[in-house]
């Protein structure tokens, strides 16, 4: 099934789903993490009801791993519904055990004289075909198969490398339908490994624990179009890491910034 398909899942309209997702979105043992927050994302919004409200901001928690092709249970509850302001949690569990909690903050316009514009660039060149990825089976991710990477700054994991900054581009390979949105970006700005993997000199396991984005405006733009992302290693040391990313358009428009924190398991 496509991205699309399985956010377009008839239960996600329920605000307790039952779901099983296919061994072709996993990422090791566990369901491919940004495909697990976007079905969360979907169910908010979906129980939202407002739609003038946009997403400010999500944060979620990766609890235990999410088993693929194993039956699991989504629920999204309401927190508050104010004036211009909704906060509402999604949880999923699985064999009665929480494997992901998610925030989420929707806000409508409201009149301000104060106005801030990003000044951030991308500091990418245009895409280059030829720097996309090859999904290699039984090396790299099952989910890898669904969505190019292009790599431009930073290095393979597992390379030995000197530099824990990483950047590149980013999308589907089936195009999106009717358009890209928030659901595509946030599931796509977890498909790149984390930062300080390319520093390992082989094969080490790595787990987000916590990740945090905060989205500019909202997102509206063609499905064949690439997105871009940026990400430093802030500060790794104990087996854990805070990495953060700045998520472009393929027009160079900042459109969201994220923090996540990463345990990685080298010794």
């Amino acid at each position: 099934m496509t991205f699309d398909q399985l956010i377009s899942l008839p239960d996600l309209k329920l605000a307790q789903a039952q779901l099983s997702l296919p061994a072709s979105w996993g990422q090791g043992r566990t369901v491919f993490g940004g495909l697990s927050a976007a079905l969360m994302l979907q169910s908010m919004l979906n129980q939202l009801g407002d739609q003038s409200r946009r997403l400010l901001s999500f944060s979620c928690n990766f609890v235990g791993p999410l088993l693929s092709e194993t039956p699991f249970e989504l629920s999204t509850q309401l927190l508050r519904a104010g004036k211009n302001a909704t906060q509402m949690q999604t949880t999923i569990t699985q064999n009665d055990q929480v494997c992901l909690v998610a925030l989420s903050c929707f806000g409508k316009p409201r009149s301000s004289a104060i106005k801030v514009s990003a000044k951030d660039e991308s500091t990418l060149t245009e895409v280059n075909h030829k720097q996309t990825l090859p999904y290699i089976e039984g090396v790299m991710p099952a989910f890898i198969q669904h969505i190019d990477l292009n790599l431009q700054q930073g290095a393979m994991p597992f390379s030995d490398a000197s530099s824990s900054h990483i950047g590149g581009w980013m999308k589907f390979k089936e195009p999106a339908q009717p358009h890209l949105s928030v659901l595509h970006l946030l599931a796509l700005a977890d498909a790149w490994p984390p930062t300080l993997l390319q520093l390992c000199k082989g094969p080490t396991p790595a787990s987000s624990m916590s990740w945090y984005v905060e989205f500019l405006d909202d997102i509206e733009l063609a499905g064949t179009e690439w997105f871009a992302m940026e990400a430093v290693t802030h500060q790794a040391e104990h087996g854990y890491a805070i990495e953060d990313a700045k998520l472009f358009s393929q027009d160079g428009k900042l459109l969201a910034l994220s923090r996540q924190t990463v345990a990685v398991f080298d010794s």
